[in-house]
């Protein structure tokens, strides 16, 4: 099992994991916000933190949302930086072509994710070492470029 951070927190409603072993605790909502058909708006949670340094909190959509109501997290994953201290905010998109959605206070609209991040170094080279991938990139591991448009 990992070993626990503290994380220090001003919230009106802490982020709370929904079952023991989640990697995400649920974010909600303080502010009420229609979102008509693709459109997006950016949502309060009214949670401030401060992450030791070395840690990394990601805001990332949640799966319930996505999959009956087409809600998501606009720039998932959105990143919190360790020496951010202003309050987390959501910029939830409605990609349903048809149906509003009615976000309400309280409501659970994404989850905050606290990873470790180790220090980087960036070390400028010439050339890169070879790898298995090389540069290959998007669709290059099997897409079907001869396959007919649906």
């Amino acid at each position: 099992m990992a070993e626990s951070v503290n994380v220090l927190i001003i919230a009106s409603v802490v982020p709370a994991y929904a079952h023991p072993g989640d990697a995400g605790a649920d974010l909600v909502a303080t502010e009420a916000v229609t979102l008509e058909p693709g459109a997006r708006a950016l949502i309060g949670t009214g949670v401030r933190i401060a992450l030791p340094d070395g840690y990394v909190a990601f805001v990332v959509p949640r799966s319930g949302l996505a999959a009956k109501h087409g809600i998501t997290v606009l720039n998932a994953p959105g990143t919190v930086d360790a020496g951010y201290r202003g309050e987390i905010k959501v910029t939830l998109l409605n990609t349903d072509r048809d149906t509003a959605y009615d976000v309400a206070v309280g409501d659970r609209i994404a989850q905050l994710i606290i990873m470790t991040v180790p220090p980087v170094h960036f070390v400028p080279v010439e050339e890169l070492p070879d790898s298995i991938r090389g540069s290959g990139g998007f669709g290059s591991t099997g897409y079907d470029t001869q396959r007919s448009p649906r």
